[in-house]
């Protein structure tokens, strides 16, 4: 069976093992894949192993790219309002603390956002209903947006 859906982000970044260490301390992700692109270039792939979805991290001499942020932004549930605590703290001491932790009520939640090591954003996040409103379009039978009751 070959993957179907979304399966991957790609992001550029300067030093792999600190961008590596971030989703690993953040994110809550391991490797699942990992390999060198030449003598100097490296690439690993990061799952929370929750789905069949990576972040893939590309070093590579002369290889950059835009930072995703300020506002655009990998988003990450946690398990609760406490674990946001606990990495707003972490991210304010290590100097990565972009902004929060906000509380935006239903079906935002409880978020903050951090700087990873090359200046893209991620969004560590409780409370949001994304898998219910997933599942909810789903078994409305819904196959576009109009049909999952949000506005074109």
């Amino acid at each position: 069976m070959s993957d179907l859906g979304l399966t991957h982000v790609a992001l550029a970044v300067r030093d792999l093992k600190a961008s590596v260490s971030f989703y690993e301390q953040y994110a809550a992700m391991k490797v699942v894949h990992r390999r060198l692109a030449g003598a100097e270039a490296g690439v690993a792939w990061l799952s929370d192993l929750t789905r069949p979805f990576v972040i893939v991290l590309i070093q590579a001499p002369g290889l950059s790219d835009t930072p995703l942020g300020p506002f655009g932004h990998l988003g990450v549930a946690v398990a609760s309002r406490e674990e946001v605590d606990r990495l707003v703290e972490l991210a304010r001491t290590d100097g990565s603390l972009v902004s929060g932790p906000t509380d935006s009520g239903p079906p935002v939640g409880y978020w903050a956002y951090i700087r990873d090591p090359d200046g893209n954003t991620l969004e560590v996040a409780y409370g949001q209903d994304v898998a219910f409103t997933v599942l909810a379009a789903v078994e409305s039978g819904a196959t576009n947006l109009e049909d999952a009751g949000v506005g074109a």
